[in-house]
């Protein structure tokens, strides 16, 4: 038997150097050596004078403290001699004792190695351009969107962690091919068709984080703050949090069912009120009519609030999208489009309110007027709001020439305009039929 195997069994047949042993493998976990100071409370006089005989001291209080140095040193006048520390502690445990920063560095490893996994079974399942092999790769490489929620829950269990990227990634996906067709999906059937289970994708559960953080890898947005923007997020990748959220406000616009007009809109615009209305609402819809000549949409509510109250005595026909564009927004546009009314589209000079109106443009062609968001408006409107590298990097792909003149303008500036700061403009365009459009 070697030295050190000698030395730790005969300390192991020996109760009084327990505590100490326990305190040198943790120095040696942390250090990867014996380094600093070894303090023992309350000691019994077996160990004062087992341990004061290895350090050569001689120890009376009952609270002792000696450096770890010391003991090995001792250790090397003893009949072991030479005693290699590390081989005398594992001997001493009967385990392989490895040090805070391999561990760290094994568990790095193997992390890796499950995110580099993934990566492979996503390019095998579709190909380097797949949505999902995106996100994984960005989590991999940049170690956000999620990196922190996989790694916790691959520490707990790697097969469940797996499952739970590759629903996520398969979701994205299946959001990304329904984007391109505009279309939306409840939730719950979402989440349904992905795991099995409806509340899958709940706000707080693992997959539910997993997707948003995915959802904001793919649209290059910040993670949501609150339950409103976390609302906004799934709406704005395709997913409608309940049967009822794809909603838009309206005024003065009628709507038409088999039997007639449809008696509870009639009495909205005969009161000249605003409504809502849902993609429930519009199942039994078969034609709409506007009540003015043109329609305006704007993108935020106070805007649209402001906009009733001041042009009243008007035939007008306001839509409001609040934010973006969802699925009972475009159909109803595709409706008025098919009147033979053309619409006006204002909405913030940002990239999200610029990326709303270049869709719009690109989607239903030159009857959809871009109003009031041209470089001057956004001259005049510009607050002193900063936008984000992410933000700006949405401008670079506008397709609407003036939208892209816009665009540039608010690139070169880095700062984002807003609607509010137009108001009179907007008014004063209704009242004329007419807006600043392209």
């Amino acid at each position: 038997m070697c030295s050190s195997k000698e030395c730790a069994e005969y300390f192991k047949k020996q109760n009084a150097y327990r505590r100490c042993f326990e305190k040198l493998r943790k120095k040696w976990m942390s250090y990867g050596r014996l380094t600093g100071r070894i303090t023992l409370r309350d000691t019994s006089e077996e160990e004062r004078r087992a341990i004061g005989g290895v350090v050569g001291k001689v120890f009376f209080e009952k609270d002792i403290q000696f450096s770890a140095a010391e003991f090995e040193q001792g250790l090397q006048r003893t009949r072991f001699a030479p005693v290699d520390m590390k081989k005398v502690l594992e001997a001493y445990f009967g385990e392989t004792i490895s040090t805070n920063q391999d561990r760290k560095q094994e568990k790095q490893k193997e992390t890796r190695a499950f995110l580099e996994g993934l990566c492979v079974h996503f390019q095998e399942s579709g190909d380097r351009e797949s949505i999902a092999f995106l996100w994984i790769s960005d989590v991999l490489l940049e170690k956000r969107y999620g990196y922190q929620i996989l790694v916790r829950e691959y520490g707990k269990d790697p097969d469940a962690a797996r499952k739970y990227a590759v629903n996520v990634g398969n979701a994205l996906i299946k959001l990304k091919i329904a984007q391109e067709e505009e279309k939306e999906c409840p939730l719950a059937v979402f989440a349904a068709a992905i795991s099995g289970n409806p509340h899958y994708f709940d706000r707080g559960t693992v997959a539910g984080q997993l997707l948003i953080h995915a959802i904001c890898c793919w649209k290059k947005s910040n993670l949501p703050e609150n339950a409103h923007q976390w609302r906004e997020m799934l709406v704005c990748a395709g997913i409608v949090p309940d049967n009822v959220s794809s909603l838009l406000h309206v005024y003065g616009l009628r709507l038409r069912t088999k039997e007639g007009w449809h008696p509870a809109y009639e009495a909205f615009c005969a009161r000249k009120e605003p409504c809502v209305i849902t993609m429930e609402n519009l199942k039994e819809i078969t034609g709409v009519q506007a009540v003015g000549d043109c329609v305006y949409v704007v993108e935020n509510e106070m805007v649209f609030s402001y906009l009733i109250d001041n042009v009243k005595s008007e035939k007008l026909t306001l839509l409001c999208t609040s934010g973006q564009l969802r699925a009972v927004a475009l159909e109803l546009i595709r409706m008025i489009l098919e009147t033979e009314v053309s619409i006006y589209y204002s909405g913030d000079i940002d990239p999200d309110g610029i990326g709303i109106a270049d869709r719009l443009r690109v989607k239903f062609g030159q009857r959809i007027r871009i109003w009031r968001m041209t470089p001057r408006d956004y001259r005049i409107s510009i607050s002193g709001e900063q936008i984000g590298a992410s933000g700006l990097a949405k401008l670079e792909n506008i397709k609407t020439p003036l939208l892209r003149e816009t665009a540039s303008c608010v690139r070169e500036n880095g700062m984002a305009a807003y609607q509010e700061n137009l108001l009179e403009d907007l008014q004063n365009d209704i009242r004329q039929g007419g807006g600043s459009n392209t």
